[in-house]
């Protein structure tokens, strides 16, 4: 039993730290943003060019990768334990795993449905030269 509470608590641990570092770079990306717009309005930098999307698509399958390395990684703890209170020994330690291979597919679906939604946008659109004048 004294097992079980180490490896949750060191779940909890990891699973903390994971967003703590997560939270960081945010708010790193939220300060860059500001400054950006700042400089922006001020006159100093001409407005970005707006971006493709590839971001969310390179994102995701980087972060999918690395969460489903991790439940690969941490599903033996399961059968270590050899505890039977879980399912396929499918404890709360997997949610190390889970959380970032839940979000790195969420980002590939959200490249999925602003891609679609882009190209069926660019098909309707009837070009200049074409339109009666």
């Amino acid at each position: 039993m004294d097992t079980l509470y180490i490896v949750c608590g060191s779940t909890l641990f990891f699973g903390t730290l994971f967003l703590i570092v997560f939270g960081f770079f945010a708010y790193l990306r939220y300060l860059r943003h500001k400054e950006t717009v700042a400089m922006i309005e001020k006159g100093i930098m001409q407005a970005p060019l707006p971006a493709n999307g590839k971001g969310a698509l390179t994102w995701g399958i980087a972060i999918t990768a690395l969460g489903l390395a991790l439940c690969a990684g941490l599903y033996p703890l399961g059968w270590l334990i050899g505890s039977t209170e879980f399912p396929l020994n499918f404890g709360p330690w997997m949610l190390v795993g889970l959380m970032p291979t839940f979000f790195g597919l969420a980002l590939i679906m959200i490249y999925l449905v602003t891609h679609t939604k882009e190209a069926k946008k660019k098909e309707t659109e009837i070009p200049e030269e074409e339109l009666p004048s």
